[in-house]
């Protein structure tokens, strides 16, 4: 499972699909919600017209056996009285639930009936009693309604005989008519006649469509959905395989490389401009710079060993001459390549650390003094200074300002000049010979390792060619710059830069 769901593709394919899902659930529930209501009040506006309907015979003194809309053709229609008395009701009514009575059968009501005669006058001494006992009353057998079905004087002013409520109240419920069991929306209306008092017409409409409207939208969810959903997993599979397959192509090349070794090789680039074909390029870019670092590296090893042999054979043929014939010993030169071949470890040592990314220390160096400190000792060196302080290793950069003043008198006729000056927030280093100078074409070579431009000059006398390498590395890791040109006496000129030391 976890190999699985381990590759890129496989969330991807899933990630979308519950997407799709989730995006389908809520879609759906909406959807059912929307059919559902629109479906339910159409329901209650055919209701609505049914109790309107009736309510208009009972505002024009139909008796309850003439009213139209009790036919069962029309749904379940109920009149109740104030006191919640059913007084009419659809033939073959059988159940019903949702209105404020369970009633199918109607009573007498206890209002007067078109033909009954008037109620004889009352005493003239009982008008204030009869008057509290019909508050009383009224107060006492008001009918309660359900609770979606509030009474519509409730919130509208009473009603003049022949007259219909504007409100319409709406409720959920169910009847039985004809043997017929069916969910309806019931609208109750208010009538108040002329002689049979405030009566409350309960009409209801089948929801059979919209149940059956809702089934069968659920149904076609329940089959399509899932369809769906496996189209977009299939989709977002192959898509997804597509656009991953170059990443294959690079994986396997770069298996290939590390087994072989071979860095000349290189990944295939896509054709197109998408994230994939960057990685592609970037990754050859990575492969082309480990080359050259690889590259380099060899010819360091494969230089390194041919300078190193030199001074060590000229040694041990020295040290052997001595031993059969120790009064033939040259002491001298001995010395002298033994501090050939020291100064050589030294210098391949000191590459291999800044190779390492070795960090400078972060000390105050004034490049003045230093200059003053290195000029000492050596003949023809002349040095115009001011102070300079930069941020760095002293013993490095005094490294640094050697090698380029052994640089200098080693090609100049008479003189090396030695300049430190400040530039904004810049310290800038010069060294200058009158010698014949650095062809254009080669001022950039020098700084590599192991390159001497004279090759008829003598290892003793050339060096081994990395004193300028050195320079330039350490230079470049102290966030500086060192460049040759030529000098304004025709020689060479060796540019050192490096950011000024933050004032504390």
């Amino acid at each position: 499972m976890n190999r699985l769901f381990g590759s890129v593709r496989s969330r991807a394919t899933l990630g979308a699909t519950l997407v799709v899902v989730v995006a389908l659930f809520v879609t759906g529930a909406a959807v059912l919600q929307a059919l559902r209501s629109n479906l339910t009040a159409e329901a209650g506006t055919q209701a609505e017209g049914t109790a309107r309907a009736v309510a208009a015979e009972l505002a024009a003194r139909t008796p309850y056996d003439q009213l139209s809309g009790l036919d069962s053709k029309s749904g379940p229609v109920q009149v109740v009285d104030e006191d919640g008395n059913l007084v009419a009701a659809t033939e073959d009514l059988r159940w019903i639930s949702g209105t404020v009575t369970d009633q199918v059968r109607p009573r007498p009501s206890s209002s007067p009936s078109p033909s009954a005669p008037p109620s004889a006058p009352a005493r003239e001494d009982d008008d204030d009693d009869d008057d509290d006992d019909d508050d009383d009353n009224d107060d006492d057998t008001e009918a309660p309604r359900t609770p979606d079905t509030p009474k519509a004087e409730e919130s509208e002013p009473a009603l003049a005989p022949g007259e219909t409520g504007r409100q319409t109240t709406f409720g959920s419920g169910a009847a039985t008519v004809d043997d017929d069991t069916a969910d309806y929306r019931f609208a109750a209306v208010d009538v108040r006649t002329h002689d049979r008092g405030l009566l409350t017409v309960y009409a209801g409409a089948p929801l059979a469509a919209e149940h059956s409207a809702v089934r069968t939208a659920l149904t076609v969810m329940l089959i399509g959905f899932p369809l769906l959903a496996a189209l977009v997993a299939g989709m977002t599979w192959v898509v997804t395989g597509r656009a991953l397959r170059p990443v294959a192509g690079i994986r396997e090349e770069m298996a290939a490389i590390t087994a072989s070794e071979d860095l000349t090789r290189r990944v295939p680039e896509p054709e197109t401009h998408d994230e994939i074909a960057r990685l592609a390029r970037t990754t050859n870019e990575t492969l082309a710079a480990l080359e050259t670092s690889v590259e380099r590296q060899r010819r360091f090893v494969a230089d390194a060993s041919h300078e190193l042999r030199s001074p060590i054979a000229s040694l041990r043929t020295q040290l052997e001459v001595a031993a059969a014939h120790p009064e033939l010993l040259d002491l001298d030169g001995a010395v002298e390549d033994t501090v050939r071949l020291q100064h050589l470890a030294a210098d391949l040592l000191l590459l291999a650390r800044l190779d390492a990314g070795e960090r400078p220390v972060d000390a105050r160096v004034d490049l003045a003094a230093l200059a003053r400190e290195e000029a000492a000792g050596r003949t023809g060196v002349t040095v115009d200074a001011e102070p300079a302080e930069v941020a760095g290793s002293r013993g490095q950069l005094g490294r640094v300002l050697g090698n380029l003043l052994d640089n200098g008198r080693r090609h100049a006729r008479e003189t090396v000049s030695v300049s430190v000056r400040r530039e904004g927030d810049w310290a800038v280093l010069t060294v200058a010979d009158d010698g014949d100078g650095v062809a254009e074409a080669d001022r950039e070579r020098i700084f590599e390792r192991f390159v001497r431009l004279d090759a008829a000059r003598s290892r003793d006398d050339g060096g081994a060619g990395l004193g300028l390498a050195i320079a330039r590395d350490v230079v470049v890791r102290h966030g500086g710059t060192l460049t040759a040109g030529a000098a304004p006496s025709g020689g060479a000129l060796f540019a050192l830069r490096l950011p000024l030391a933050p004032v504390t």
